[in-house]
């Protein structure tokens, strides 16, 4: 499987020990940077690794700044991109398995190596689940459309 990674500097060291860790575990990584700890905008390398998934170039994504939130704000913003927050195992297993996640984001400056580690082999590691969630995942990509339409919302959020 090919891993896009990205992350600003406040994740820069664990984007390096996780690029490792996933090369070894044997999935190929397009890693987008940054490439030291100078100050940079995380937007910018959320948008690398967004655009990568949303092509199909990476089949999932990486994405580590200080909290992880920026980051997956900027990655949700793409077509088709489900970026998520997730800081544990238990997280990235369910993330993937009930909302089929493509990109994982990260907190460096929440979450140990360790942790890290565990969250992205489960990532990695854990399938799609289907069934029940299958129409549930599909109406996200209609999230954004049904509130600029009103008439297309559930009669609770309809006024």
């Amino acid at each position: 499987m090919k891993i896009a990674f990205g992350a600003d500097h406040a994740g820069f060291h664990l984007k390096n020990h996780l690029v490792s860790l996933v090369r070894s575990l044997g999935h190929e990584v397009e890693d987008f940077g940054t490439f030291s700890e100078s100050s940079v905008d995380y937007p910018d390398f959320a948008v690398l690794v967004a655009e990568a998934v949303e092509t199909c170039r990476s089949e999932r994504g990486v994405l580590i700044c200080g909290s992880g939130v920026g980051m997956s704000i900027a990655a949700n913003r793409f077509s088709g991109v489900r970026a998520v927050l997730a800081l544990t195992e238990a997280q990235a297993r369910l993330a993937r398995g009930h909302n089929d996640a493509n990109v994982l984001c990260l907190g460096a400056r929440l979450s140990g190596v360790v942790l890290a580690e565990d969250a992205v082999r489960a990532f990695l590691s854990t399938a799609f689940e289907g069934g029940r969630h299958v129409p549930r995942v599909a109406k996200l990509s209609s999230c954004g459309v049904a509130a600029a339409r009103p008439d297309t919302l559930p009669p609770s959020r309809s006024k």
